[in-house]
């Protein structure tokens, strides 16, 4: 999909949100589209990182499976691939 495609989807499904479903996402996308500035991780972020990546030097590793199920427990409200 080229630029012009994308946005004349976006266009159109944003066309048909219900008033409601509109006003509840708004806000949001005004966030995402003024976004200047990458993302900055928090420090609690950042220790998990390097938790991780500590973990691994380590060889101290677990499979994708198992993370994957792991994080579903924990945040069953996400969607995980």
């Amino acid at each position: 999909m080229n630029a012009a495609e994308i946005k004349l989807d976006l266009f159109r499904r944003i066309d048909k949100l219900p008033k409601a479903e509109l006003e509840r996402i708004y806000e949001k996308v005004l966030a995402i589209i003024n976004t200047t500035s990458k993302y900055k991780l928090s420090e609690q972020e950042k220790n998990a990182i390097n938790e991780a990546i500590s973990e691994s030097g380590k060889k101290n590793l677990q499979n994708h499976a198992d993370v994957v199920a792991e994080a579903s427990k924990r945040y069953p409200n996400l969607k995980f691939k």
